[in-house]
């Protein structure tokens, strides 16, 4: 398998200046590209590891459930995932383990949950240019995943996910089957992002950091609209969605792989501070 697409070093689709007078006052971070494939794979797993600590401290576990993966930047058929039966609040580098496309762990002292080798494993197949996935039984996601609808652009945030994710409406029972994480795979196709029905939310990313960025922002999003279908429906009205043309102009902006690289770093840093053990 070739290694998955990095992002362009090219100008970002995020506005450097949106408020008047700060033009000139500094340059936007950008995704780093390392020389040492070492260098790269810790890079990875650090970011995995935070991404695990932020949906505990989000409250995005249920039991073992849930799983963020990233591929391994040497050994691209396999990728880096939390220990089975590991709370999200434990995972740190040193426990995460790497897993192959058929189910072997190659490294680490843990077994693997079948629902992520089984999922994770057919995303990462079908879509060379994913880096990082993320599922969960988020409450949010989970309750709008039982309505069969998708998201809507009710607001801004929603946005990022106009026109870029699929619904998969074929539950079939916990994960367990190949054949079912082919089909997830399918639903999604090359979006970031799927509901899955009576089940809950699946994003990639070419970065972990993206990957992770789109899950929180979902699953917030799934928080909106259940919020505003219910204060509707109890008003006798319904929540009005945005235009196509504003929707669109918003996904741009809001929506490209570089504004959920980016939207992701202040929360890394923040999670870093709290929790420093994260990175042992």
């Amino acid at each position: 398998m070739n290694a998955p697409e990095r992002l362009p070093a090219a100008a970002p689709a995020l506005p450097v200046a949106p408020i008047k007078g700060m033009a000139g006052r500094g340059a936007l971070p950008m995704p780093p590209v390392f020389d040492h494939v070492a260098d790269e794979r810790l890079h990875r797993k650090q970011r995995l590891a935070a991404g695990f600590r932020l949906f505990s401290k989000f409250g995005f576990d249920e039991g073992v459930a849930g799983h963020i993966t990233a591929r391994d930047p040497e050994f691209t058929d396999t990728f880096w995932v939390n220990p089975f039966g590991v709370h999200f609040s434990q995972v740190n580098v040193s426990n995460l383990i790497r897993c192959d496309h058929e189910g072997n762990v190659v490294e680490g002292d843990h077994p693997v949950n079948t629902a992520a080798f089984v999922i994770h494993s057919r995303v990462h197949g079908a879509r060379p240019d994913v880096v990082g996935a993320a599922h969960s039984h988020s409450t949010y996601g989970r309750a709008l995943s039982t309505l069969g609808c998708s998201l809507a652009p009710l607001t801004q945030d929603a946005c990022a996910f106009y026109g870029d994710h699929a619904v998969y409406d074929d539950f079939g029972g916990v994960v367990v089957d190949l054949d079912e994480g082919t089909r997830i795979a399918r639903a999604l196709g090359q979006h970031k992002a799927a509901i899955l029905a009576n089940h809950g939310l699946l994003t990639v990313g070419r970065t972990v950091d993206e990957a992770v960025w789109w899950f929180i922002t979902m699953e917030r999003s799934c928080q909106v609209q259940l919020i505003a279908e219910a204060a509707a429906t109890r008003m006798g009205t319904a929540p009005r969605p945005i235009g196509d043309a504003s929707a669109r102009q918003s996904f741009g902006i809001v929506g490209s792989p570089f504004a959920g690289w980016f939207q992701f770093q202040p929360l890394y840093a923040r999670i870093v501070k709290e929790q420093p053990d994260l990175l042992d």
